[in-house]
């Protein structure tokens, strides 16, 4: 039997096909979106892109995943989640609806802290256990890309753990895993009020914990919580820069409730990516847009966090930067799984037409990770990450709110959300 493949039968396929870069302004309007269009898949590649008779005319034994006039489209990439985690939050959820801040709660030891707590009381196969499901529930919206940070455990021992559980994950799937080192998460309490404390933590990073990472291969990036209350730009940049020699590129939290210039040192420093960004300062933005630097969007969090305003994303993209959409998905601010939902925020507070949702979640997505040549676009030479959605237009997915519509998604080619 053929190992051939063949998508067909859909009402629309959204290719993404393009550069295989980061998408910028009025780039980011053209989704690609194509009828009559099937793809063709030999192990884990994408192999061809055409109609369908032609498909079945070129590959005659391919087998056939019949799309049943939905909507083929690329995997999501799920560039920003906290997915290893133990409890979860809901307590905090009501205590900010009672007008207690986020940075308060965390200053009393909730918010990251309570995650902290809990994750260092787990074995790692607890963890296991419990992240597995999740990653399942996010391949069942489409995804078939997430990166996942550390950031929970907060000593040498727990962050190395977390990410040998990551790595885990990614052995297992089904999705594809890329691995971060959010080490700069938070001070941790036990270093608070110890004189000097706040050095040691990021000494223990840079030198100690680093090192590990790098030698086992455990992270891709290293990011920081550049935020004013958390790691100023200074530390920022000491752990970021700390991280190169190690060979993990830059990533940051940045300007999420306060402008704290952390969007201004991402440019500066090359980051892959500074995500969050609802309080970007008009340099901010311009900085940018002048840099290689995606600007990835979590508007999941700024809507569970009732806060009343989100990124800006049409400044963001009309100034030239390239914007990704991403999911946040952790325990205390953003507990989504569904990320078509994302793409509904998108265009609902955000203001994004549905193309440029599409592209913040696939191509733009992918290179917020170092994956644009990679995944992202239905185009031949990429990774077969793919999925189907019973729509017949683009524009309905982000429009059907809530909805549970993915029917199947593919990985490299093999199924990691079974059509129904």
């Amino acid at each position: 039997m053929s190992d051939t493949l063949l998508f067909v039968n859909a009402a629309q396929t959204v290719t993404c096909a393009g550069p295989p870069r980061a998408r910028r302004g009025g780039e980011m309007a053209d989704a690609a979106v194509r009828s009559g269009i099937g793809v063709a898949v030999q192990g884990a590649e994408i192999v061809a892109v055409e109609p369908d008779d032609v498909l079945r005319a070129r590959f005659p034994d391919a087998r056939e995943v019949d799309c049943d006039r939905g909507l083929l489209a690329p995997g999501f990439v799920d560039s920003h989640t906290h997915t290893v985690f133990g409890a979860a939050r809901f307590a905090e959820h009501e205590l900010r609806a009672t007008g207690v801040p986020y940075l308060e709660i965390a200053r009393r030891g909730g918010g990251i802290h309570s995650s902290v707590r809990d994750l260092r009381s787990r074995s790692d196969d607890e963890l296991f256990a419990l992240a597995g499901p999740r990653l399942a529930r996010l391949a069942a919206g489409g995804v078939t890309t997430v990166e996942i940070k550390s950031g929970y455990g907060l000593t040498v021992h727990d962050e190395l753990r977390t990410l040998r559980v990551i790595r885990r994950l990614a052995d297992a799937g089904p999705c594809h895993i890329v691995a971060t080192c959010l080490a700069a998460h938070e001070v941790p309490l036990e270093y608070r009020d110890v004189p000097g404390g706040r050095e040691a933590w990021l000494d223990a990073i840079v030198h100690e914990l680093y090192p590990q990472v790098a030698r086992d291969r455990l992270a891709a990036f290293a990011d920081v919580f550049c935020e004013p209350g958390v790691f100023g730009v200074e530390e920022a940049r000491r752990v970021l820069e700390g991280a190169r020699p190690h060979g993990m590129r830059p990533k940051l939290h940045a300007d999420e409730l306060h402008d704290g210039g952390g969007a201004a040192l991402g440019a500066e420093l090359g980051a892959v990516s500074a995500d969050h960004l609802a309080a970007i300062s008009a340099g901010g933005v311009a900085a940018l847009a002048a840099s290689e630097t995606v600007a990835t969007l979590l508007p999941a969090t700024m809507l569970f966090l009732g806060t009343g305003r989100h990124a800006p994303a049409r400044r963001l993209i009309e100034a030239g930067a390239a914007v990704a959409l991403a999911s946040d998905f952790n325990p205390g601010t953003s507990p989504l799984q569904s990320f078509p939902l994302v793409l509904t925020l998108g265009v609902s507070e955000l203001r994004l037409s549905a193309a440029e949702a599409w592209i913040a979640g696939t191509v733009n997505g992918a290179a917020a990770l170092g994956l644009a040549g990679v995944t992202g676009q239905l185009v031949p030479g990429f990774r077969a990450d793919l999925a189907v959605h019973a729509v017949d237009d683009y524009r309905a997915l982000p429009y059907w709110f809530g909805e549970r519509l993915c029917v199947g998604s593919w990985a490299a080619g093999r199924a990691c959300h079974a059509p129904r």
